[in-house]
């Protein structure tokens, strides 16, 4: 929450547990937010319950404006053009999940998020929270076709990997370096046939445990510092990511 306040939401007002004073924390973060000139009301614990994302609040909800989607062209003249990392999500649904790729993407300093505009999860409650501020920083476009908009990355110099568990080869093997764009999929199904036949390749994440995969915010958290590895200038050479597999 005071997070939210140094990164300068558009807040529209904040709704904070009545009898607040028996809680200091609390109490401290409501002088903030009347500071600040911010509209604040005192609602009962069953409000804040059935207004919050899985009724995670901790005493205090704050109603913000809508996010403001960019235009995937306007994202990518953001870009530059020079070396830059692009995150795609198709059609992931968790917005838990949603924030924290932000999160991961805003530390590694990617141009923005790519997601669809429909069925699939938004800038709401449950992404901000979990993206600890990374949505303010951080710009996102919402696009119609994904597949569509792989092939306009493609144009503005993206080389574009998918990343699939069913992959043939690993990301280590994949040249990151330069202007990349990662497409992540949906919890589950993965990547579609669709999107996943616009990419340029396919990498998997190397799993030698005993379950299957990771969760799309744990492997994009990976890839993301695999391409910031690549972009400091310090990718392995394939035989170095060969010993490393292979635990040598």
């Amino acid at each position: 929450m005071a997070e939210a306040l140094e990164a300068e939401l558009p807040i529209r007002r904040a709704l904070v547990l009545e009898g607040r004073n028996a809680d200091a924390t609390l109490e401290r973060l409501a002088a903030k937010i009347e500071k600040a000139g911010i509209e604040l009301a005192a609602v009962s614990r069953a409000t804040l319950d059935e207004l919050s994302y899985h009724g995670n609040h901790q005493g205090i909800l704050l109603e913000v404006e809508p996010f403001a989607y960019i235009e995937l062209g306007e994202l990518i003249a953001r870009a530059g053009a020079e070396d830059a990392l692009v995150l795609l999500l198709d059609h992931v649904q968790d917005e838990g999940n949603l924030g924290a790729i932000a999160r991961s993407a805003e530390c590694v300093g990617a141009a923005g998020l790519v997601i669809a505009n429909r069925r699939a999860a938004g800038a709401g409650p449950g992404a901000y929270k979990s993206s600890a501020g990374a949505l303010a920083h951080l710009p996102i476009a919402q696009v119609p076709n994904l597949a569509s908009a792989v092939e306009e990355l493609k144009r503005a110099g993206f080389w574009v990997v998918c990343l699939s568990e069913h992959a043939t080869e690993t990301l280590w093997d994949v040249d990151l370096s330069g202007r990349i764009c990662l497409v992540l999929g949906a919890e589950g199904p993965g990547v579609s046939r669709l999107v996943a036949e616009h990419c340029d390749v396919a990498a998997a994440l190397p799993i030698v445990g005993s379950i299957e995969s990771l969760n799309v915010a744990q492997a994009a958290t990976v890839a993301c510092y695999q391409w910031l590895h690549a972009a400091l200038g310090d990718s392995p050479s394939e035989g170095d990511a060969g010993a490393e597999l292979a635990g040598d």
